[in-house]
């Protein structure tokens, strides 16, 4: 009786928040994925059809020009815009005459007109052209393959006992003095698994190497997988209950792919046929929504505020309506632990990189102080995103940096003004 009531529901109507799930949202001109817990949005990821994301694309690029004075040289890669190349990196093997030198000399590495191999590590933003790198990696689902370098790496999120094994593991297999990185999601793998990826990433890398003698600059060598895929490897693992998917022909590229790397969650797996739009029913285009706004409110009355400038992002805290109820210290102190855990929530969620710089309300106490601070180490390590909280300035203010690579949330979903030029106000008349 309950399971024929329960198929005579619409699809929509059988969807409750999972503790954990991920969502795969497809649009005319672009994916969507959403990483929800308990319903509420923890990431969003966007690729547009038109501007889809090149990080960890290999390209047989060709240098245009050297700068000396930047130790830099823009690459064509056979994008709109060239790429950039700074000398730091640049690879130089062990033992030949450059790396005896010390710091080499851009002009000494590059000329104008010469192939290089380079891989993208940051988008182009704004009106700057892509970064890039002679370093390569290839990454798998459980390992990261570094063809030119002869070291192992293991996450560091891995308990100290599992790093051991995984590392011995890895010596095990690899080849040909290539290196690796174990990645977090290998915790618990064998022999047998790890061996397999290792394995497709060097029937990829062989490929990549015939690609290098057969194809001319500027041409692509390796492109990284569409946006489901890349983040199926990249974030999906056991913690996830479910994974819904809008595209029947989505729902099977993600079923396959987990079947080969990881077919213990290929039954998480589940395509969403209901006739109201899925980020719609999970209420994730309002949090998108929310997101975008500048103010976001702290469950005591208190709220952030987040700006941005061509430079950085700068995040002010407020009690605004929060009295408190004991002393004005502890009032604060509150809102300040309540703004560290909703600044850390935001920049995941928005994707804020590069110089972030955050205005607590002062505190007297320095132990409330070095209190506030411990708590933004603590949620800061939460993020998969790397995040290196630099110092606590005389006036107060918390700088930080975070590993900026792709667009935000506000780039993704936002243009500019044609009105006041991206200035953010509306001009009178003088």
């Amino acid at each position: 009786m309950i399971g024929r009531w329960w198929r005579r529901r619409k699809p929509e109507e059988r969807l409750r928040p999972a503790r954990k799930e991920m969502l795969v949202a497809s649009y005319q001109d672009e994916t969507r994925v959403a990483v929800l817990e308990e319903g509420r949005l923890q990431e969003i990821f966007v690729e547009h059809r038109d501007r889809r994301s090149i990080v960890g694309d290999i390209y047989k690029g060709r240098v245009q020009n050297v700068l000396p004075g930047m130790e830099a040289a823009f690459v064509d890669i056979g994008h709109r815009r060239n790429a950039l190349l700074y000398v730091g990196d640049i690879f130089i093997p062990r033992g030949s005459q450059a790396s005896r030198r010390g710091r080499p000399e851009i002009g000494r590495l590059l000329k104008p007109g010469q192939e290089v191999v380079v891989q993208v590590t940051k988008d182009p933003m704004g009106g700057k052209g892509a970064r890039l790198t002679t370093y390569l990696s290839i990454a798998g689902r459980y390992l990261v393959l570094l063809p030119q370098l002869p070291t192992i790496g293991v996450s560091q999120k891995l308990e100290p006992g599992e790093r051991d094994r995984l590392r011995e593991l890895a010596e095990k297999i690899r080849q040909d003095g290539m290196g690796l990185i174990v990645r977090t999601a290998a915790r618990g793998a064998g022999e047998e698994e790890l061996r397999k990826s290792y394995g497709y990433l060097l029937k990829l890398w062989k490929g990549i190497q015939k690609d290098m003698q057969k194809k001319k600059a500027p041409s692509p060598l390796y492109l990284e997988p569409e946006l489901e895929i890349k983040v199926m490897r990249d974030v999906l693992d056991s913690t996830f209950e479910r994974v819904l998917v809008d595209s029947e022909k989505k729902y099977k590229r993600v079923r396959q792919y987990l079947k080969e790397v990881a077919p213990e969650l290929a039954d998480r797996v589940s395509l969403y046929e209901g006739s109201q739009p899925l980020f719609e029913v999970m209420g994730v285009n309002q949090q998108i929504k929310e997101a975008l706004k500048r103010e976001v409110p702290l469950p005591s009355g208190g709220t952030i505020i987040i700006d941005h400038t061509e430079a950085l992002t700068v995040i002010d805290v407020n009690t605004k309506s929060y009295v408190g109820k004991n002393s004005l210290e502890d009032t604060v102190l509150r809102t300040n632990l309540e703004a560290v855990k909703e600044i850390a929530h935001q920049l995941r969620l928005r994707d804020i990189g590069g110089i972030i710089i955050i205005d607590f309300i002062d505190m007297n106490e320095p132990q409330n102080r070095r209190k506030v601070l411990r708590s933004l180490h603590q949620e800061l390590e939460k993020d998969r995103t790397k995040a290196y909280v630099v110092d606590l300035t005389k006036l107060g203010l918390v700088e930080l940096t975070r590993k900026n690579v792709s667009e935000g949330l506000l780039e993704a979903f936002s243009e500019k003004c044609p009105v006041c030029d991206g200035r953010g106000v509306i001009f009178r008349e003088p």
